[in-house]
């Protein structure tokens, strides 16, 4: 699982927010898509997707309409989830 977050760089218009929308939906449609959508205390927002490994994931967030158009940024982290399956990866 990954994460890029994405820091606003330019504005945005109704046409980059579009094919972003569409983006994701593609991405959902795939079953790479987890959770995404903007801070609301931070200029910018993340996406959560899986991907085969880090260079998948870095060219999924490289395809991103508001990154390949310029107006965010991005940064991408490995995650590696906790949760009740996997005992929050306590090792006992």
């Amino acid at each position: 699982m990954y994460v890029y977050f994405m820091k606003n760089i330019k504005p945005l218009n109704k046409e980059i927010i579009k094919n972003h929308v569409e983006y994701l939906k593609e991405l959902k449609s795939k079953d790479k898509l987890v959770l995404c959508g903007p801070f609301t205390d931070f200029p910018g927002g993340m996406v959560i997707l899986l991907a085969e490994d880090l260079d998948e994931a870095t060219n999924i967030a490289k395809s991103d309409p508001f990154i390949a158009s310029g107006c965010k940024s991005f940064e991408i982290r490995t995650l590696e989830p906790a949760n009740d399956e996997n005992n929050y990866l306590l090792e006992e």
